[in-house]
């Protein structure tokens, strides 16, 4: 069964002393972060989770440019996966360059400042696990707006819906899964512009457009966004606008700096995919090059 579409599953994080999510050392250090919502976001067998990956793949928009950065959306695969499939279609060329994701998304469950790493060796998925970069996260942690904190990785689904489509797409490559609390987008910027140092590097914003609108409101909503996306102007983003503001202005911000355009893929919503019309979630894909 799968989850209402953007809509946080099962109940609220409280304070973590552990949790079965994470196999760990006997110093406590995590090794493997197991998937957290394989079987509601996305199925959990490894044949049917490839099938409905590679369907949003195949029936995704022809790439434009080779991109330097993506923004996908994080719901349940049957409303969203189009719309990331769309996103994700575009790294077609850069299979084999890409060895390196930089991974912003919001943290849904557990609240905290600034930005969360975790100390995990790898994230697992039905497909398999995808290795942590210890270098980039070291040179993260450096940073004072980031630190290590397990449970904002716990049970997040806003980074874990991406990685079956990311290993569909590239060969080999290592993840900086960052966690995105109270923090400012200038904060998420300097991160990014700290580890986004070369053409292997790719970086990753999830977030979901407006949510629980009637579907012609949501449509005018996600229409002021898109413009903003286009502009690169992360000031015009309002928080009801977005579920991962933050990251995406980080985004932005960097986007600027660094001359890069970007480019609407795909704006639907679930009423567009495989929901209702009286309250939907909205869905967007962008490139940056």
């Amino acid at each position: 069964m799968y989850p209402i579409p953007g809509a946080p599953q099962g109940p609220p994080l409280l304070p973590w002393p552990g949790d079965p999510s994470f196999e760990r050392t006997e110093e406590g250090i995590p090794v493997v972060r197991a998937p957290a919502v394989a079987g509601s976001f996305y199925p959990a067998e490894a044949p049917a989770l490839q099938a409905m990956v590679e369907g949003c793949l195949a029936a995704a928009r022809a790439a434009t440019a080779a991109p330097r950065a993506l923004i996908a959306p994080h719901a349940g695969y049957v409303y969203s996966g189009p719309v990331a499939g769309t996103a994700y279609a575009q790294l077609a060329a850069l299979r084999f360059r890409v060895r390196r994701v930089l991974l912003f998304g919001p943290s849904h469950r557990v609240g905290f400042e600034g930005l969360a790493a975790s100390g995990a060796s790898a994230f697992e998925t039905p497909l398999g696990q995808v290795p942590l970069d210890p270098e980039a996260l070291d040179r993260a942690l450096a940073l004072p707006q980031v630190r290590r904190l397990e449970a904002a990785h716990a049970l997040e689904h806003s980074l874990e819906v991406q990685l079956p489509f990311l290993q569909r797409v590239l060969r080999e490559f290592t993840l900086v899964p960052l966690a995105v609390g109270d923090a400012s987008g200038e904060e998420v910027a300097e991160v990014m512009e700290c580890l986004w140092q070369d053409d292997e590097t790719l970086v990753v914003v999830s977030s979901d457009l407006s949510h629980y609108l009637p579907y012609e409101e949501a449509r005018r909503v996600d229409a002021a966004t898109t413009r903003a996306i286009e502009e690169l102007r992360p000031e015009a983003i309002a928080p009801e606008q977005a579920c991962g503001r933050i990251p995406l202005q980080g985004l932005l911000l960097a986007a600027r700096r660094r001359g890069l355009r970007a480019t609407t893929l795909d704006v639907r919503s679930s009423g567009d995919t495989a929901g209702p019309r009286d309250r939907v979630v909205g869905y967007g894909a962008w490139s940056f090059a």
